[in-house]
């Protein structure tokens, strides 16, 4: 199993999450982002969108974090990354793509990068962008965990697809400086989680090809 990914990506961090919960070995293939290196060469060759993630197996190649990571589940089912029954896994599911879906895209590096090549904004303008719209989007995160029953996790008190979601989210808007004040419950999920080596173990600092 090889999985084509960059450091900083969220949607790559949270396929990575998915692989040490499962246990599953794969080998790492950095494609360096910030250096388009996504946008030409060999892995533009096997990629149709040209992003990352990307999961090879068995001659099959899957891109999308969230279809990779149902993939996984549905062909490793332990430990299961969405619950067994229907109402458990719509919740969960409304979890992840509050983030993958609502959150994550408006603050993608290719629109940050838009925002200033194309739009001409400063730093200081994106950077407000960015932190506007993650503040909003968790703060609907933490909405919708408040009309949960109490768990360790983000759903229940075991890690789901949901958490793999969450916790680049949260390392991306802190690399930053977001405000995630007002948030106990999305900020409990998170600390619970990063007491878990596989969340330790995907974390950006702990990649190949890790940079400052």
């Amino acid at each position: 199993m090889k999985l084509y990914n960059y450091f900083r990506s969220s949607a790559s961090f949270r396929v990575r999450i998915a692989l040490n919960l499962k246990g599953l070995a794969f080998d790492y293939i950095p494609v360096h982002i910030a250096r388009g290196e996504h946008l030409a060469g060999s892995f533009a060759a096997i990629s149709a969108d040209m992003l990352v993630p990307l999961l090879e197996e068995e001659g099959e190649r899957f891109s999308q974090s969230m279809a990779i990571i149902e993939y996984l589940d549905e062909t490793n089912p332990e430990p299961p990354l969405l619950p067994r029954d229907p109402v458990g896994r719509a919740k969960v599911r409304a979890l992840s793509e509050s983030i993958a879906c609502e959150i994550h895209p408006v603050n993608n590096l290719r629109v940050l990068k838009y925002l200033v090549r194309e739009l001409k904004l400063d730093d200081a303008a994106k950077n407000a962008w960015y932190r506007h719209w993650v503040r909003e989007g968790m703060q609907a995160f933490e909405r919708q965990l408040n009309q949960l029953p109490a768990g360790i996790y983000c759903y229940g008190n075991t890690p789901t697809m949901a958490d793999c979601c969450l916790v680049p989210q949260i390392f991306n808007a802190q690399r930053f400086d977001c405000d995630l004040s007002d948030l106990p419950r999305t900020m409990g999920a998170f600390e619970a989680c990063m007491q878990l080596d596989a969340f330790r173990r995907a974390q950006p600092s702990s990649c190949p090809d890790a940079e400052a």
